[in-house]
C-alpha cells in the first residue's frame, strides 16, 4: 500500500481561496408570489429579497427608480438656499471663488464638475488641490492665506472640509465666505463656515443621504443653474462627471445614485465631453446595447436638474414593457477602466491632468491627458504588483504562522509609494482574511501608512484605540489613514492585536464572500443575463448577484496575463455535458485548481470578434462539500467496493500524516491515491514506485467520482 505522504510529491503554494461562504437563505415560496406580483423571473425576485425587499412596492420603486418622487433638496440640506445665495452674490459681484478638492476621484470629479458649471454660469473661479504626498487631504491654512493673497472671497470646498475647524476659522478670520460640502462622518465640533452642505447631516429617510462628495456638488450645481434660469446644455456634462465620480467612488448604489447613475451611464458614451471620450477611447471601453426592464431609455432623456426642483413630475412606466435603450454603459467599466485612470493620478501623478482633463473641450488636449492618465495607471498597476509580492513574501517569513493568533496584520517596510498602499492593503486582506495596516516610512523618523478591514472590525475604533501612539488618523468602519513616529511601531502592532483579539473569533478570520443563489451551468444562457439587468446599476449596497454551482469538474485550464487562471468548467446535467468558460482575476497562486470544486462566481458578456458570449468571473471556488464531508467525517480505514467500467474496486479513507487520503485499489494491486485539494496523485503499487498524476485528467476523475459515489451509499 502507498504509505509516504502525497505532500511530498504536490505541494502547491496556496490550494484554494480561504473564504467563509455565506449563502442567502431561500425563499422560493416568497419569491414566486413576489415574481407574480412584480411580472420578473423568481430567480430576480429571490435577488431582490436577498437585497432586502420585502414588499412589492418596494421592489417595484427599486426596478423603477424614476417612479421616486424626490422632494426639493432646498427641503432636505437646509444649508442649501444660503449656499446659492452666496454662489448668487459672488457671480454678480464677480467675486473670485475658488475651490478645494481632494486628490481622489470623488473630489477631483467634484471639482470639475463646479468649475464647469461656475465657469458656465459666469463665475470668476479657480482651484487647488492639496498635495498628496506632501500636505496629505482637506484644505489646510496654507492653502487657505494663499487663497487670501489671492483676493479669493468665496472658498468652496469639495470632498472634504468637514473636519477642517482651524483652516475654516482662519479663512473666516481673514474675511473669507466658506462653504463647505463633504460626504464624510460629522466630527463632534462643527467648522465655523457660512454653509455646510453634507449628507451625513439631513435625515436618515432622506433619498440624497447616500450621495458622495461629487453627489453634492451635482445637487449645489443643478440648484444653482435653475434658481438663475441657465440648464441648457449644463445638465449632461454634470451627470456624466457625477456618474463618474460616483461609481469611482463606491458610494451605494441606491436612492438618488441610483437613479442618476443609471441615466448617466446611458449618456456617457454619447457625452459631449471632450474628456469622458479620450478617457472611453483610451480605456478600451465599449458601450452595449441592451435590454432593460422598466423603459429608462425614455425618461433618461430628461434633463437631471428637471427632477430636483420639479417634484409633481413623476415618469414611470410599466415593468412589463421593455424598451431597447441606446448603448449604454455598465458600472464595471468605470469601475475598473475608467475610474483607475483617474484614480491613478491622484495616488502617484498631478491631479491638475484629470482636472484639465475634464474640463478642457479641445479634444486634442482630452486625449493628451488621457494618455497620461494611461500612462500613469500602468505605472501605478506595476507598482501595486511589485508592493504586493514584497508585502506577500514578508507576511509569509514573519507573521503567517501567528495570523490565527495575532487576528490582524501589520505591514510596514522602506522605499514602499504610500499612495498605492491602501490598494495592496485590500488584496492583503483578500488573501489572509484579517484586517490589514500597512506602511511605509516617509524618513527615518515616520511612518505613514493605510488600513482596510473585514466585516467584524472597525478600523476606526482600532485607530482610536491607538490614539496615543499615532500622530494624524482618520477613516471609518472599513478603511483608514494613519501617521506615528517610527519608534512607536512595536507598540502600535501590540495594541492593534490586543484590539483584534477583543473583537474578532477565529470564525472570522476568511474573507466573507455572500452568495446569493445556487444556478446549474445549464441554467446560464442570454436570457438570464439580460433578466439581470432588471437590477443593475450593481455597486455598493447593491452587488453584482454571485451564484454558485456545484461540484464542477475543471476540464481546461491555463495562467494568463499577470497570474489570471483562464479555464474551462464542466457539469453533467441528464446524462448532457454543459461547459462554459471562467477567469478567475489574480488567482495564479491558486494554479493548478483541483478536478473538482464549487465555485462561486458573477456573469459577464464577452465580445470577440463580434458574437457576444456569456462567461463566469470566480470569485471563490471550494472542495464539494460531499468531498469536504467525506474527508472530514468518514472513519479512518473505512472501505467498500465498487464496480467500474465492469472492473472490481476496493476504496476508503486512511490516515496519512495528518490529513485523510482516500485510496483506490484494482484487482491487480495497483492504487491511486490523492488528498483533498490536490490536483496531484500517486499511482503505483508501492510509494517507491509510485508515479505522480494528474487526477483531473478525465479516466482518474471518473473513477475518483465513482469511488466517491460507493462510500457516499455505504455511509
Amino acid at each position: 500500500m502507498l504509505d509516504r505522504p502525497v505532500s511530498e510529491f504536490s505541494k502547491p503554494t496556496r490550494r484554494l481561496p480561504n473564504q467563509r461562504w455565506q449563502i442567502y437563505p431561500q425563499k422560493p415560496e416568497f419569491a414566486q408570489k413576489l415574481a407574480v406580483l412584480i411580472n420578473v423571473s423568481p430567480i430576480i425576485s429571490q435577488l431582490l429579497i436577498n437585497r432586502g425587499m420585502e414588499t412589492p412596492e418596494q421592489a417595484q420603486a427599486f426596478l423603477e427608480p424614476e417612479s421616486l418622487i424626490l422632494p426639493s433638496p432646498l427641503e432636505d440640506f437646509p444649508d442649501l438656499a444660503i449656499s446659492l445665495e452666496l454662489l448668487e452674490n459672488a457671480i454678480a459681484s464677480q467675486t473670485k471663488i475658488a475651490i478645494c478638492g481632494d486628490y481622489d476621484a470623488d473630489g477631483m470629479t467634484s471639482t470639475a464638475l463646479l468649475l464647469r458649471s461656475l465657469r458656465t454660469l459666469g463665475a470668476q473661479v479657480d482651484y487647488a488641490i492639496p498635495s498628496r504626498m506632501h500636505e496629505g487631504y482637506g484644505i489646510n491654512k496654507r492653502i487657505v492665506e494663499e487663497f487670501h493673497s489671492e483676493g479669493v472671497g468665496l472658498i468652496l470646498t469639495v470632498d472634504n472640509g468637514i473636519s477642517a475647524f482651524e483652516p475654516v476659522a482662519r479663512a473666516r478670520e481673514l474675511g473669507l465666505a466658506v462653504i463647505i460640502t463633504d460626504h464624510h462622518d460629522i466630527p463632534q465640533k462643527l467648522p465655523p463656515a457660512n454653509a455646510i452642505l453634507n449628507p451625513k447631516l439631513i435625515a436618515e429617510s432622506s433619498p440624497y443621504r447616500g450621495v458622495a462628495g461629487v453627489g453634492v456638488a451635482y445637487i449645489l450645481a443643478v440648484s444653482l443653474a435653475q434658481q438663475l434660469g441657465e440648464t441648457k446644455g449644463l445638465i449632461q456634462p454634470m451627470l456624466a462627471l457625477f456618474t463618474l465620480g460616483t461609481i469611482a467612488d463606491l458610494a451605494p448604489l441606491t436612492g438618488v445614485n441610483r437613479r442618476w447613475v443609471k441615466r448617466g451611464l446611458q449618456h456617457l458614451p454619447k457625452s459631449n465631453l471632450a474628456g469622458i471620450q479620450a478617457l472611453i477611447q483610451v480605456g478600451g471601453v465599449q458601450a452595449r446595447g441592451e435590454e432593460r426592464a422598466g423603459g429608462v431609455g425614455e425618461q433618461g432623456s430628461r434633463g437631471a436638474g428637471e427632477e430636483i426642483a420639479n417634484t409633481s413630475t413623476s415618469l414611470s412606466t410599466s415593468p412589463k414593457s421593455k424598451i431597447q435603450n441606446p448603448k449604454s454603459l455598465k458600472p464595471e467599466d468605470i469601475g475598473f477602466r475608467l475610474g483607475p485612470r483617474i484614480n491613478a493620478i491622484g495616488r502617484i501623478g498631478n491631479p491638475q491632468t484629470v482636472i484639465e482633463l475634464l474640463t478642457t473641450d479641445d479634444m486634442g488636449v482630452a486625449l493628451e491627458r488621457a494618455m497620461q492618465c494611461e500612462q500613469i495607471n500602468a505605472s501605478r498597476q506595476e507598482m501595486c504588483q511589485q508592493i504586493e509580492q514584497e508585502a506577500i513574501a514578508y507576511v509569509e517569513a514573519e507573521f503567517v504562522t501567528s495570523l490565527q493568533q495575532d487576528r490582524v496584520l501589520i505591514v510596514v517596510q522602506p522605499n514602499w509609494h504610500h499612495g498605492v498602499i491602501g490598494i495592496v492593503a485590500s488584496r492583503l486582506v483578500e488573501r489572509y482574511g484579517v484586517p490589514v495596516f500597512i506602511g511605509t516610512y516617509e524618513d527615518g523618523e515616520h511612518i505613514r501608512g493605510s488600513a482596510r478591514s473585514i466585516p467584524e472590525f472597525n478600523v476606526f475604533e482600532a485607530l482610536e484605540y491607538c490614539h496615543d501612539l499615532l500622530g494624524k488618523y482618520g477613516g471609518h468602519k472599513a478603511a483608514g489613514g494613519f501617521s506615528l513616529p517610527a519608534e512607536n511601531l512595536q507598540g502600535l502592532r501590540s495594541r492593534l492585536i490586543e484590539f483584534a483579539n477583543q473583537c474578532l473569533e477565529p470564525q472570522h478570520l476568511k474573507p466573507l464572500l455572500k452568495i446569493d443563489a445556487e444556478v446549474n451551468l445549464d441554467q446560464i444562457n442570454q436570457q438570464l443575463y439580460q433578466q439581470l439587468n432588471a437590477l443593475h446599476p450593481c455597486g455598493m449596497d447593491n452587488p453584482d448577484p454571485v451564484f454558485w454551482t456545484a461540484n464542477v469538474q475543471v476540464v481546461e485550464q491555463k495562467i494568463v496575463g499577470k497570474g489570471h487562471i483562464k479555464l474551462t468548467i464542466a457539469q453533467t446535467i441528464d446524462n448532457q455535458d454543459y461547459r462554459i468558460k471562467a477567469i478567475a482575476w489574480r488567482w495564479g497562486d491558486y494554479f493548478r485548481l483541483p478536478p473538482r470544486v464549487d465555485v462561486a462566481y458573477k456573469l459577464r458578456e464577452n465580445y470577440f470578434n463580434g458574437n457576444t458570449t456569456i462567461e463566469l468571473e470566480l470569485v471563490g471556488a471550494r472542495l464539494p462539500i460531499q468531498i469536504q464531508q467525506f474527508f472530514a467525517s468518514s472513519p479512518i480505514q473505512s472501505s467498500t467496493t465498487f464496480e467500474y467500467n465492469q472492473r472490481q474496486y476496493t476504496c476508503g479513507f486512511y490516515k496519512n500524516g495528518i490529513e485523510a487520503e482516500l485510496r483506490i485499489k484494482n484487482s491487480e494491486g495497483k492504487v491511486l491515491a490523492m488528498q483533498p485539494g490536490h490536483i496531484i496523485g500517486l499511482l503505483g503499487t508501492n510509494r517507491q514506485n509510485a508515479k505522480e498524476v494528474d487526477i483531473s485528467q478525465p479516466q482518474y476523475d471518473s473513477i475518483i467520482q465513482a469511488a466517491l459515489q460507493a462510500l457516499s451509499v455505504k455511509s
